[in-house]
């Protein structure tokens, strides 16, 4: 075993000399203790920075001369510095100061690997590591629990031990959802906070703005640097009527993703407002925030009201409420008369249930013609297994209203057809239906509890019933439907919608059953209709704790080991990319054309590759596996253009890197939707990838791409993407001139043709620096060097 600090570099010692200064400062200024309510019951130490916000808000207006939108009020009183920051929609990037850093155990491995490379001594925000990504679903909660501190045991002493040395708390597998957690015990109205996973935007739900990032932008964060976020549109959500029967808060962004489409959001933050409101619980809106990264937005959020209020005062933080309430009309809502990019109207008393799929999380079907819809295109209709829960939906709420669909049909002798799976959202979660009956009613209908962790909903599902390539549906209350994502079988079609009507769905088992039309048949041979689905928002006998899953991190963690072994298959030290040559890149090999959708999790397969997420060199071994090649239409089979042999795809990457040649890879539109799994980034630089040229980016991964020194560059004409050929050659030209704003010059030449084209770009003058330095993290390294 290599105890970490004799590794440091000399350079990387002196960066720890400097960040001496920086990280013995208090937690910075936007936390500043004025109202002297805590941030949460964890950080007794740091302070409710509604009075800071405020006085930059005041000198943003002043400035600006015009009503803000809520996500404007939030983001803007977040700006390192409000008197000079430029600010336009779509064309600033904004320096901020977000309130705190959150990341699951999956991203948090490579995130905290970065952060050590920094030779920073403790993070400056309020951070914390969530174990919720590598427990597999197998038999059932307690013993996959064990199962997985078992066999991750390694990975979890490197989380808990780093989190203990730079100041970051620890929450032990078993503990729940990263973003139920947030929920539960760190967000607050006007909160800005990243986390590094693409559904924080779920604590729009108590009013903050929650945006997901890779974990490079973590470590900026963490190291006391403002974070960058181009300054987003706002589409404003106007919602009237209200919520009720079998439509539920899945429903609403179901409806918005049909509309807007999965890249329909990119580049915006979308803000719910209206009287409809309302009607919408705390967990409900934070189900619909959830799922707006499916939608491309930055992030999501409600205004703060009584709904978010009572579930402060429920989950022990009464205080936050009364202190949100001083600043609700100055800070937490928006201005009358402001002004949105695109508004959507949706009437919540006419909304139809909806559900979504499959293969894609905006192929939207109301339930009355969801079997129609099924049988004209083929669908299995058989439903295979039904699964609820998840970070989407896995509140109290949405536990109690499936428990009494599933009460209401065992009234009648029957239970679920299918096996049935619940994974609650958090160990509170847990407890809390245990306590109150509900978890016993889904075993009674034939259900399994899962562990208190994302399990299936990321493929993280040891799945037993169908055989690879086997055409199947399944429906799930979860955020997100791409190919083999839940199983890693391509061939099941998974259909997302809200845990009632997959409680409605697994009783019947087919797509062919609307319940609030169609009738069963009860053991009795009568027939009969599901009532409308109820239960209660908030515990009446408030929420039990459960287990006490939290490690804080010691006051000083100076002479805390962080040990990592040179000969491990789960971790690896990371060592500096290469810089910029300071040339144009010339006759640039292909490596990968890809066809049509190609998410991060074509890129970076989740699944079984999550044991190797802290190990760069093992996981780069499924880089782009799950992408088309145009060339043959097959998964991880490309030509090597040197020696004419077929091979899959990080090992003709491998050649080429040991070859000294350098790559490119093309793709379609919105290139990299989906998680904000830096490793799709990560892979490609680290196999010798030098660009990736597209029709277009989501946000999370084209910054991704940047921090690692790639430069992701869009076609100005679309159509020239049909100019590549996979036997082409790349130029990239012009870049000792690389300046924002200003394109680059692109020769393709193939079969001895030369196309003379233009690429666009997004990069701002900080960001050039990252990509001529070789890394974002290397030009830290290089700044601090100087100072």
């Amino acid at each position: 075993m290599v105890q970490y600090s004799r590794l440091l570099n000399v350079q990387a010692r002196k960066v720890a000399r400097y960040a001496v200064d920086v990280q013995e400062r208090q937690f910075h200024a936007s936390c500043a203790a004025a109202s002297k309510v805590a941030l949460s019951k964890f950080d007794q130490n740091v302070y409710l920075p509604y009075e800071k916000l405020q006085k930059n808000l005041e000198v943003v207006k002043k400035r600006l001369g015009r009503p803000l939108t809520l996500s404007e009020k939030v983001l803007y009183s977040h700006l390192d510095d409000p008197a000079k920051q430029d600010i336009e929609r779509g064309v600033s990037y904004l320096r901020l100061r977000p309130d705190r850093v959150a990341m699951q155990d999956a991203t948090a491995q490579m995130a905290m690997l970065q952060f050590i490379s920094s030779g920073l001594k403790k993070v400056a925000v309020p951070s914390t590591i969530h174990c919720d990504h590598l427990i597999e679903a197998q038999i059932g909660g307690e013993k996959d629990l064990a199962r997985a501190k078992d066999i991750n045991a390694e990975v979890y002493k490197f989380l808990s031990t780093a989190g203990a040395k730079y100041g970051v708390g620890f929450w032990k597998p078993g503990s729940g959802i990263i973003h139920q957690i947030i929920l539960e015990n760190y967000a607050f109205p006007g909160l800005l906070m990243i986390g590094t996973d693409s559904h924080t935007p779920n604590g729009g739900g108590l009013g903050g703005l929650c945006i997901g990032v890779g974990g490079a932008d973590a470590v900026d964060v963490m190291a006391n640097i403002p974070w960058e976020l181009k300054c987003p549109n706002v589409i404003g959500v106007n919602l009237t009527g209200k919520i009720s029967g079998w439509t539920s808060p899945k429903d609403v962004i179901l409806k918005v993703a049909d509309i807007l489409t999965v890249k329909g959001g990119t580049g915006a933050i979308v803000e719910y407002m209206g009287k409809g409101v309302d009607s919408i619980s705390c967990t409900g809106m934070a189900t619909i925030c959830n799922m707006g990264a499916e939608i491309g937005a930055t992030t999501s959020v409600f205004p703060f009201n009584k709904r978010m209020a009572d579930y402060l005062a429920s989950t022990g933080r009464s205080a936050i409420a009364a202190e949100a309430g001083k600043y609700q009309t100055s800070v937490l809502t928006a201005d009358s008369g402001a002004k949105y990019d695109q508004v959507i109207e949706i009437n919540l008393d006419k909304l139809e249930p909806h559900i979504n799929g499959p293969f894609t999380p905006d192929l939207a079907h109301p339930i009355s013609k969801l079997g129609a819809n099924a049988k004209k295109n083929g669908y299995p209709m058989d439903i295979r297994v039904g699964l609820i829960g998840s970070c989407t939906n896995s509140s109290y709420e949405d536990m109690g209203r499936c428990a009494s669909i599933a009460k209401n049909a065992m009234k009648h002798g029957l239970k679920s057809k299918i096996p049935f799976n619940v994974t609650p959202g958090s160990e509170q979660i847990r407890a809390t239906i245990e306590r109150d009956g509900i978890a016993k009613t889904f075993k009674e209908f034939g259900g399994t509890v899962l562990a208190n962790a994302c399990g299936p909903c990321i493929g993280q599902w040891d799945r037993k019933d169908v055989k690879k390539g086997e055409k199947n549906t399944i429906v799930t209350s979860y955020n997100r439907n791409f190919t083999g994502r839940n199983d890693a079988n391509p061939a099941t079609h998974c259909f997302v919608t809200s845990p009632e009507l997959v409680t409605a769905l697994s009783i019947a088992g087919t797509l062919n059953f609307n319940p609030l039309t169609d009738e069963l048949t009860g053991t009795d041979g009568k027939k009969f209709k599901l009532d409308s689905p109820f239960g209660d928002e908030l515990p009446q006998k408030g929420f039990d704790p459960g287990m006490d899953t939290y490690e804080a991190p010691p006051s000083d963690g100076s002479s805390v080991r962080v040990d990592v072994d040179p000969k491990s298959q789960r971790l690896q030290l990371l060592e500096p990319f290469d810089v910029w040559n300071g040339k144009d890149m010339s006759e640039m090999t292909v490596l990968i054309k890809v066809k049509g959708k190609c998410t991060t999790d074509h890129i970076s397969a989740a699944g079984p590759w999550l044991k190797y997420r802290g190990h760069l060199d093992n996981i780069s071994n499924n880089m782009f596996i799950g992408a088309t090649n145009i060339e043959n239409n097959e998964m991880n089979k490309i030509k090597n253009q040197v020696t004419g042999e077929w091979a899959g795809v990080p090992d003709v990457a491998r050649f080429y890197k040991a070859k000294g040649i350098r790559w490119v890879a093309v793709g379609d539109e919105n290139y990299g939707e989906g998680s904000s799994r830096e490793h799709a980034a990560l892979e490609p630089r680290h196999l010798g990838g030098r660009a990736i040229i597209t029709k277009s980016f989501a946000r999370i991964h084209e910054t991704n791409l940047k921090k690692q020194g790639l430069l992701p560059l869009t076609f100005a004409n679309p159509a020239d993407y049909d100019k590549v050929q996979p036997h082409s050659k790349i130029s990239i030209l012009g870049l000792n001139n690389f300046a924002p704003g200003k394109q680059l010059d692109c020769e393709i030449k193939t079969d001895g043709k030369v196309d003379k084209i233009k690429l666009n770009h997004s990069f701002n003058e900080q960001q050039i620096e990252w990509f001529k330095a070789g890394s974002a993290l290397n030009r830290m390294k290089q700044i601090a060097a100087n100072k």
